[in-house]
Parts: structure tokens; C-alpha cells; sequence
């Protein structure tokens, strides 16, 4: 045989060797066991879907509707823990379980600072997220130029919202939260003030607006179509009783209720489950539902609840069916604004319960819409000092205490801290520490008037997974606080793309303003 050809023969068995050896379908994957045959399987189905996902537009004008999601206080180890608590619901290990927005297609993540403050509050992050302007922590939609608590300082230095620019535009607009309507990040879409605590008429002076009155004088094109929440008490005198029984916060007299009735005649003012749910969507209307004197139940203590309140997902979904009626498109802001509250309380509890419920909210808005016309964005406006620790062994109950791998697919019981202690697998960073309310009713208390106690706790024989259970704190504080990390983004449909990377807060606005052709 010549030279050449057994050169070239040489080559080829060579090259067959190489091709075969690098190929990851050989036969050396074939040997895998059926357990590990399972994961690089959906290994490479995760690719393939990648591959055959959408690229939508990032035309100007793409979006028809705008839908942002806040999750506030929603951090990582939240969004971790929320969608394996889901999971073990439904009886699974959980981990491997995703909450609805984390199959979105695109995600990113968002440096959350405010221009004075390293971590920061709801009211900076908020006005970062809905005006693209980062600034102050404490101001509601103005201008770092000005001073917080400064009535005096903050005129001339308004920043207008995407919300604004909707109703500007022609849109349908609505504002939903668990919170009050007058807390920081509904109140960032439509109000203008130094300081957040300005919900109702204080002694704010020098002609500046409370927030709720704001609300009510909106005055942006036909005026906001759908705002939900809680927050009552902003809108009534001091000298009236609402159907709770509990006095309103007003010393101006004004029963800002009556007001905005009378301005929208044809609109429709409810404050309970049964007036939500005798509403007629098909019919192009205004909505005014405050559904708690304060803030709006907890979802898990929902039915504890006298006069009736519906959940996040229910809302929302009733907001998208009336502002649908507006054939030029909508925005809407939906907050779950209850995680915050529930880490401030170091109750892990009822921050997974509220975050399983925006899934759900999330969920319902994906499926009402459609994606070539519609941008979902799910944020957070900041992260809380809520850790996952120790080593517990897979499927270990995420609200429990750590029960440690034997090495074998079983546990070798609880993992004892150097003090000989259990411990739970979450926990914070600070706050008011351990709590353990047996009236397990009592979960919805506020935060300011629970009783804990600080450093370690044996927690042997208490039962960490009850709603009453609150866990542990490192440092001692009054209230658990806010960290400073960056918080995920989650999008879809036109301009989602957009979002990837690390941005700027402010980013998001910019965005929203782009694809929805706000017209700045």
C-alpha cells in the first residue's frame, strides 16, 4: 500500500476516534445509570428549549400592555425557598420545583442602592422602577435634588411615572397591592411626595398633597381605571367608623370615598369579597376596592378574615378583565407587598405563602395574555437578610429544621449547632429573633407589637413549620431590615430581552417606556 494512503488512513481512524470520543450521545453515556441517565436528559432538553424559544421584538411601541410585577422584599433566597415550599405542597422534595415566573425566558438581575443609602428602602427603589430615576430613600416619585421630609424642596422636582404616561397615552391603567393603596410602591405609580409616611393629611404643609388625596385628584388623562388594596383609614375623617369598626386617619374632614364617587359616577367603589365578586367586568368602568382599614390580610389568614378580602391572584386577574376593555392596550402594577411585612416579623412563614400567591397572580396574568403583545416583568424593589442554612438532606422540609444526609438517600436526624442545638434551615441575618405564637390566629400582628426574644432558643420540640413560628436572628435589632443585594428579573414577551445582564434599577422604566412607546 502506498505511503500516502496508510497516512491517510492513520488520519481517518484518528479523526473517528476524536469524533466519536468527543460526542456526548457515545456510548459512554450510554452506560449511565437510570438515575443519572434522568439528569442529562433534562440537561438536554433544556437546551432544546432553549433553542426553540421565541425572539420577540424590541421594537418601539412592540407592548401593547405592560404588566410589572413587585414583589417586594422578594430576594433570592426568597424566590429559592417560595418555589420548594410550593413543591413540598404538593407532596414533592420541592427542590426542583419552579414558581411560575421562573420559566420565564429571560432573566437579569437589578442594583437596588439608593442615591443616599447602600441598602435601600421601597420608596427609592420604587420611584428607580417607575419614573427611571433613582433617588432618595423615603421619596415617593421626586428628584434626589430634593430633601427628604421636605415638603418645600420637593416642588418643581416631580418625576412623572410610567403609570402617568399610560393614562397620558390613552391607556388603562391599574394599581393592585396586598398593602395599603398609600403605601411606598402603589403610591410611587401615582404620587408625588418627600416623605412616604405622608399617606394622609399630616401636618405636611407649604401646599403639599397627602398621598391618598393624590389618588383621588389623579388627574392624568380619564383618571386610573382599577386600584386595589388595603389602606381605608387614609381615606376617611378621624370621626367615622368604616366597616371594620376602626376610625379613619383624616383631620381634614374630607371622606375621600365619597369623593371619588361622586367624580366617577359611573365607577364602582367595593370593600368587600362579596361587592368584588358581583362585579361585571365586561362593563368599561372605574374601580376603587380598599379592602382593609390597614394593610390587607396575610393570604394564609385569609379566612380568618370578617368582612372578606379576595386573594393577589384573584385581583389581578379582575383588574387585567377591566382594563382589557380598553382596546389601545393597559399597564398595570401588581405588588405583593406582604413579603416585606413577613420578614420584618421574621416570619418565614407567611413570606413563602405570599410569594407562592404572586406565583399564582403571575401565573393567571401569563395566561389572560398574550405574549406577542404583552410584557410581563416580575422584580423585586429589594432584597431582606433572610439566609438558607446548614446542610439539610433533599426534600428536608424547607420551613423545618435541618436534618443532615446520611450519605445513604436518608437523614442522620437533626444537625446540632456547637451550642448542641437544632437549628432551622432559614433564618435572618438580624431582627427581633425567636417567637412562637400558639394562638396561631395571631400571625397577622403586626410586627411593632410582637413580643420575641433574641439569641438561641433549644427548638427541639417546637414545631418551626406553623404559621406562629418566627425564626431566629443573628444580631438583635427591633425589626428584621433589607439587604443591598442585586434581586432578580424576570421577563417575557417584546423587549424582554432588554432585561438581561445586571442593570441598573432605573433600567426597568426604560424598558417598559420603550416598549410601550410612552412617549418621552
Amino acid at each position: 500500500m502506498p505511503i500516502q494512503n496508510i497516512k491517510f488512513l492513520v488520519l481517518f481512524v484518528l479523526l473517528f476516534t476524536f469524533i466519536n470520543c468527543s460526542n456526548p450521545h457515545n456510548s459512554s453515556v450510554e452506560k449511565l445509570s437510570p438515575k443519572a441517565q434522568v439528569w442529562y436528559d433534562l440537561g438536554e432538553k433544556a437546551i432544546a428549549d432553549k433553542l426553540n424559544q421565541k425572539s420577540f421584538s424590541t421594537k418601539r411601541g412592540a407592548a401593547k400592555n405592560i404588566i410589572l410585577f413587585i414583589g417586594d422584599g422578594m430576594g433570592v433566597s426568597t424566590v429559592t425557598a417560595s418555589r420548594i415550599f410550593a413543591g413540598q405542597l404538593r407532596g414533592e422534595s420541592g427542590e426542583e420545583n419552579s414558581l411560575s415566573f421562573g420559566k420565564f425566558p429571560v432573566v437579569g438581575l437589578s442594583k437596588t442602592y439608593n442615591t443616599d443609602s447602600q441598602t435601600p428602602d421601597s420608596a427609592g427603589t420604587m420611584t428607580a422602577i417607575i419614573t427611571g430615576v433613582k433617588t432618595k430613600k423615603g421619596m415617593l416619585s421626586i428628584s434626589s435634588k430634593a430633601n427628604t421630609g421636605d415638603c418645600q424642596s420637593s416642588k418643581g422636582n416631580e418625576l412623572r411615572t410610567a403609570l402617568e404616561w399610560a393614562e397620558i397615552k390613552g391607556l388603562a391603567t391599574g394599581v393592585v397591592s396586598t398593602t395599603r393603596l398609600t403605601h411606598a410602591t402603589p403610591a410611587a405609580t401615582y404620587a408625588h411626595v418627600a416623605s412616604r409616611e405622608w399617606e394622609h393629611n399630616s401636618s405636611i404643609g407649604n401646599g403639599c398633597k397627602d398621598i391618598a388625596s393624590q389618588l383621588i385628584d389623579f388627574s392624568y388623562g380619564d383618571g386610573i381605571e382599577v386600584a386595589m388594596g388595603g389602606g381605608r383609614r387614609e381615606f376617611i375623617p378621624n370621626n367615622i367608623t368604616d366597616i371594620e369598626g376602626k376610625l379613619g386617619k383624616r383631620t381634614d374632614g374630607r371622606d375621600l370615598r365619597e369623593e371619588w364617587k361622586s367624580k366617577y359616577a359611573n365607577g364602582t367603589y367595593v370593600e368587600t369579597k362579596a361587592e368584588f365578586d358581583a362585579i361585571d367586568v365586561k362593563k368599561n368602568q372605574k374601580l376603587l376596592a380598599l379592602f382593609n382599614s390597614s394593610h390587607m390580610h396575610y393570604e394564609a389568614d385569609r379566612k380568618n378574615d370578617k368582612a372578606g378580602e379576595p386573594s393577589l391572584s384573584e385581583m389581578t386577574q379582575k383588574a387585567i378583565e377591566l382594563l382589557k376593555n380598553n382596546s389601545k392596550g393597559f399597564f398595570l402594577m401588581v405588588e405583593s407587598g406582604r413579603i416585606d411585612h413577613a420578614h420584618h416579623a421574621g416570619n418565614a412563614f407567611n413570606a413563602l405563602n405570599e410569594t407562592v400567591e404572586l406565583s399564582k397572580a403571575v401565573e393567571i396574568a401569563d395566561a389572560l395574555t398574550d405574549d406577542e403583545d404583552t410584557l410581563i416583568i416580575v422584580t423585586a424593589d429589594h432584597s431582606h437578610v433572610f439566609t438558607m442554612a446548614g446542610y439539610p438532606v433533599r426534600g428536608n422540609p424547607i420551613l423545618g429544621k435541618v436534618k443532615e444526609s446520611d450519605g445513604r438517600g436518608g437523614d442522620k436526624g437533626y444537625s446540632l449547632a456547637a451550642d448542641g442545638k437544632p437549628y432551622s434551615t432559614l433564618g435572618y441575618a438580624n431582627g427581633r429573633g425567636f417567637m412562637n405564637l400558639k394562638d396561631e390566629t395571631n400571625a397577622n400582628v403586626s410586627y411593632e407589637h410582637e413580643v420575641h426574644k433574641s439569641g438561641r432558643v433549644d427548638l427541639t420540640n417546637i414545631d418551626t413549620k406553623k404559621s406562629g413560628f418566627h425564626q431566629e436572628a443573628t444580631v438583635p435589632y427591633e425589626y428584621e431590615t433589607h439587604s443591598g443585594e442585586d434581586v432578580a428579573i424576570y421577563a417575557k414577551g417584546p423587549g424582554a430581552l432588554l432585561l438581561s445582564g445586571t442593570n441598573e434599577q432605573n433600567v426597568i422604566f426604560h424598558v417598559m417606556e420603550r416598549m410601550g412607546n410612552l412617549g418621552i
